[in-house]
């Protein structure tokens, strides 16, 4: 299981990522999943599923922008978390 930050840009994403690894969560940039962006326009950051209340912590902090978090479990695709 792991959670993706979907991002407007590529460059808010790198922003995103860049931040989280500062504060020592592992954080990978993709392309979202056309499942939660069907116009394939964004970025995602993926990070760990055990990672995501640290994450929230520093995106709170740095008021960095995303449109949203989606976790994907093995076999279920993807549902965007409630904050």
């Amino acid at each position: 299981m792991f959670y993706l930050i979907m991002c407007r840009s590529l460059t808010h994403a790198q922003r995103i990522a860049n931040g989280l690894e500062r504060a020592g969560i592992p954080a990978r940039i993709l392309r979202s999943p056309v499942e939660i962006s069907p116009s394939g326009c964004s970025h995602s950051v993926k990070i760990p599923a055990q990672s995501l209340s640290r994450t929230l912590t520093v995106l709170n902090r740095m008021r960095l922008p995303y449109l949203g978090i989606y976790v994907s479990a093995a076999g279920y695709g993807y549902r965007e978390v409630e904050q």
